[in-house]
């Protein structure tokens, strides 16, 4: 287990990120405050899924300043399924929404959207697994199994609780109308 824990260390203080669909990144917490990470890919928004990390306001290297949007989930058990529902449709969202110039507005231009929390392993996943398959008409479950592949992830990850939290959620989730 110690092992784990250090392997886990070691990746979440580096950037990791993937593309997963156009436009639309999965990483970690140290992927959403590398400037340099996200204006390579074009991301101009980030997600946070993690109720135990805070990031920062970022200027990207252009004057671009990342909107930044969080939804504190736990990894573990404590979530109701809405908070996750609720982290599904800002992904939705945040890439439907418009980055109109005004005054009042820090400097911003349209670009991708990271979807991170901590590690990038759980919580992140499966919200991410979630909105793929409501707006792409597919199970949830699979998109799991994609995400896991794309990240590189073991079978331990997502965890339990938040692939659990997955089940109760996509219910609900999937009574939504696509109208995003």
């Amino acid at each position: 287990m110690d092992e784990d824990l250090e392997r886990e260390a070691r990746e979440d203080a580096r950037p990791a990120i993937v593309p997963v669909a156009a436009g639309l990144w999965l990483g970690n917490l140290a992927a959403a405050c590398d400037a340099e990470t996200l204006a390579r890919r074009g991301i101009a928004q980030t997600l946070n899924l993690a109720v135990n990390a805070d990031v920062p306001p970022l200027t990207l290297p252009d004057g671009t300043v990342l909107r930044r949007a969080k939804i504190g989930l736990i990894d573990g058990p404590g979530d109701a399924p809405v908070h996750l529902v609720a982290a599904a449709l800002a992904i939705s969202g945040m890439r439907a929404q418009a980055a109109p110039g005004k005054p009042s507005y820090p400097d911003h231009r349209p670009g991708g959207l990271l979807v991170h929390c901590r590690g990038g392993r759980s919580r992140s996943v499966v919200a991410v697994a979630l909105h793929l398959a409501r707006t792409g008409g597919g199970d949830w479950r699979m998109e799991i199994a994609r995400l896991r592949a794309l990240r590189g992830l073991d079978h331990n990850q997502p965890g339990a609780a938040m692939l659990a939290l997955g089940e109760a959620a996509w219910p609900l989730l999937a009574a939504v109308p696509l109208k995003d």
